[in-house]
Parts: structure tokens; C-alpha cells; sequence
């Protein structure tokens, strides 16, 4: 585990209770999954033109490759995972040391769940450190 990891767990877990709105990219104004990635891994100009369902796995991972993350193989704290929430959607979550956080539209608010998501994982995300 890095100390960049634990920082961005850290950041996660502090906006849990953050209520869920699609494409919110601050707490003030609400998060969804991208948005709470970005304020937890301090990712900027993020985008917001995006369908909340029907995005292929290749331009969200496009997208986290742009953040400065690579693809790993094993989950750490602090690792973006991104996940196959349904037929036609993509979902992003932050490792915890508990389980993970994430923005549930169904609890309209950005949660932390024990354990590993339902969901299938698709791919692991690491924040590099800047050189």
C-alpha cells in the first residue's frame, strides 16, 4: 500500500454521506462514480459529457489512463475499481480497507459497503505518483 493510496481512500471516506447526483464533480454540489473518483484521487477537468449508461469500457479506461492511473492486478487501498453494474453500464468504486466507496444512486448518496462489490470487476486502477 502507498501513502498516495491511503490518501485517496482517505478522501473517499470522508465523502461518504455526500448525496448522489449524475455527473456532480464536488460534494457541494453532489458526486456520481467519475465525480467521486476525481475528488478523491484530486483528478481535474473532468468530463461531464458523458451517457449515464452505454460507455465502453476502452474510453472509460481512456479516461483513468489520462488521470495518471495504470492498470494493476490486484486491488490496494485506494485503487479505482471499475465495474460491470449492468448490461449497458460501467460503475467506479474506491478500495477501503473495509470494502469500498461509492456513489449508489439507489441510496442517493455516496456509501461505503463492507466487503467486495456484487458487481463483476472489469479492471484495477492505480493513481501513479507524479515524477
Amino acid at each position: 500500500m502507498t501513502k498516495m493510496g491511503d490518501a485517496i481512500a482517505a478522501r473517499a471516506r470522508a465523502m461518504v454521506g455526500v448525496r448522489f447526483r449524475p455527473q456532480g464533480r464536488s460534494a457541494a454540489e453532489g458526486l456520481d462514480c467519475i465525480g467521486l473518483v476525481a475528488v478523491a484521487a484530486r483528478v481535474k477537468n473532468v468530463r461531464r459529457d458523458y451517457a449515464l449508461r452505454g460507455g465502453t469500457v476502452a474510453e472509460l479506461c481512456e479516461g483513468l489512463r489520462a488521470a495518471n492511473m495504470r492498470a494493476v492486478k490486484t486491488a490496494e487501498r485506494g485503487d479505482v475499481l471499475v465495474l460491470k453494474a449492468g448490461a449497458e453500464q460501467l460503475h467506479l468504486a474506491i478500495v477501503t480497507d473495509d470494502g469500498f466507496v461509492h456513489a449508489d444512486a439507489g441510496a442517493r448518496m455516496v456509501v461505503e459497503r463492507p466487503g467486495a462489490p456484487d458487481w463483476p470487476v472489469v479492471s484495477i486502477w492505480r493513481k501513479r505518483a507524479r515524477g
